[in-house]
């Protein structure tokens, strides 16, 4: 197949393909104390999507911390994050789960020679290649390429970070007509919205039912990713 003709695939990690648990809240209930000197109370809401510096940055705001010290300890905080998470590798392989059918579903896209499987995630890159690795899926995306927390705080602006980046190393230029996103939550779709208007689809793997995701906006939802034909038929037709 000519080169031209390959598109992105641009993955959310956290209940799309895999789910941490309270492995991502105990990171930050450690990280927080460490920085901040006291425990902290109230913790990021589940599931949203939201990058994970805004997710800090709300907490600090949330938890006491004066305004003017955030500029201060949101950088220590994101610096010792992917710290915290690599010391607890073992449990994210023991308390962790894969998503069902995602192994399926990755294998599946990688398996095509037109398209091109990477990520666009509100972790930082450090933590995004922990989980994935944790669950042995590092193989099935680029990880060179991509859109991470620690590129841009606003998730939308990702996208395009993914897509030079792919055009970079593949030579190929990336825009909504040759992407897609797949991801479970509001954040993912408002992603692709405001993200150049890369279609996308929604699945309903985690705390955003698939209703919900219909009157966000995605173009396809699935139940489920052990839906690998749907998958793949959503795919084909998004991008033709």
């Amino acid at each position: 197949m000519a080169e031209a003709e390959r598109s992105l695939v641009l993955w959310d990690i956290d209940r799309t393909l895999l789910y941490v648990g309270e492995i991502d809240r105990q990171v930050y209930r450690e990280t927080f104390a460490e920085v901040v000197g006291y425990p902290v109370e109230r913790l990021p809401a589940r599931g949203t999507g939201v990058t994970m510096p805004l997710a800090i940055r709300a907490m600090l705001m949330e938890n006491g911390v004066p305004e003017g010290r955030v500029p201060e300890l949101l950088p220590l905080m994101i610096e010792l994050l992917p710290k915290r998470l690599a010391a607890r590798t073992a449990d994210l392989r023991q308390h962790g789960k894969l998503m069902p059918g995602a192994v399926a579903a990755l294998r599946a896209v990688q398996a095509r020679a037109d398209l091109i499987p990477t990520v666009v995630t509100g972790n930082l890159k450090a933590n995004a290649m922990l989980k994935l690795a944790a669950f042995d899926l590092e193989s099935f995306v680029d990880s060179e390429i991509g859109g991470y927390a620690s590129d841009d705080h606003h998730r939308p602006a990702l996208v395009g970070i993914a897509q030079k980046g792919a055009q970079a190393k593949y030579g190929l230029f990336f825009d909504h007509s040759n992407s897609v996103i797949i991801g479970d939550s509001l954040e993912d779709v408002r992603t692709a919205m405001d993200g150049g208007g890369v279609p996308v689809i929604g699945v309903a793997s985690g705390t955003t039912s698939a209703e919900e995701l219909e009157r966000a906006g995605a173009d396809v939802v699935l139940r489920t990713l052990e839906d690998v034909e749907g998958l793949e038929t959503a795919i084909a037709e998004l991008l033709s």
